[in-house]
């Protein structure tokens, strides 16, 4: 397998309506966006980049030597956001760009690594990310965690909140556990694509499906494109959405370990 070279684009915004300046707030001493950052730099990226329209970020990512853009601050997502960082340091359309979320301090490396080398051997793929199996019943049947199928080469048929595949047998019952073999897998979000992918995407519009589900990625399968999905090598850790995920996490790296704040 080819050894990828690609890059890490943090997208970085300081309103959060449930975790206000959520990529400041302190994780044992240090500000999340830097847990984020120092992550990505040993993926083995040539350039890491928080992309940031707040000079609030901007300001404590250079001040821990970290390497910042502003962009603009009209974009409805992430995916926007790096979009512009690309198109602003001039990458070629073949660069491979990983989006890795601002909020995922316990990100392992080789997970960002995974990715972009998965796109570097798929090169018919225009989005490539991961996937977890899922094993609990609770996990296959919560809206917040998204569901992916896939066909036999591991491309995406669908993501939905719904579970998927429905299991018309086993899910006639709240208790049922799960069968075996249902081949459950939750989305985990870690995407890289190629530059001139990225700035394509960004000119589509919302589709149908993706309002519905409130997925970006649905808006690719909307369009015809192909998302390959590899299942995780590793645990893929605890991202911050709330209060009670952030003390979660600030815990375990108390402890000295991210792994305990794995899912």
């Amino acid at each position: 397998m080819s050894e990828p070279g690609f890059m890490v684009v943090i997208p970085a915004r300081y309103a959060s309506s449930r975790l206000p300046a959520k990529p400041l707030l302190e994780i044992t001493g240090k500000p999340m966006i830097q847990w984020v950052w120092e992550q990505a730099c040993a993926s083995g990226a040539e350039a890491v980049v928080v992309a940031t329209d707040d000079s609030r970020i901007a300001e404590r990512v250079a001040a821990f030597g970290g390497e910042v853009q502003l962009t603009a601050s009209h974009h409805p997502s992430g995916t926007d956001r790096i979009a512009e960082v690309a198109a602003l340091r001039g990458w070629s359309p073949e660069t491979i760009v990983v989006n890795l979320q601002g909020d995922e301090p316990t990100m392992p490396p080789a997970l960002i690594h995974q990715v972009a080398e998965d796109m570097a051997n798929h090169p018919e793929a225009a989005i490539t990310t991961l996937s977890a199996a899922i094993t609990q019943r609770a996990q296959l049947f919560d809206p917040h965690l998204v569901k992916v199928v896939t066909n036999q080469q591991g491309y995406a048929l669908y993501f939905s909140r719904a579970p998927i595949p429905w299991h018309r047998d086993a899910f006639t019952s709240a208790t049922q556990p799960l069968p075996e073999g249902g081949g459950w897998a939750r989305h985990i979000g870690l995407y890289a694509y190629r530059a001139a992918f990225l700035a394509r995407f960004v000119q589509l519009p919302p589709a149908p499906l993706e309002v519905a589900e409130s997925l970006e990625q649905l808006r690719a399968l909307w369009n015809g494109a192909a998302i390959h999905v590899s299942q995780a090598s590793v645990a893929p850790g605890h991202g911050v959405d709330t209060m009670e995920d952030l003390e979660r996490v600030r815990n375990a790296f108390s402890r000295g370990s991210a792994e305990s704040a794995e899912e």
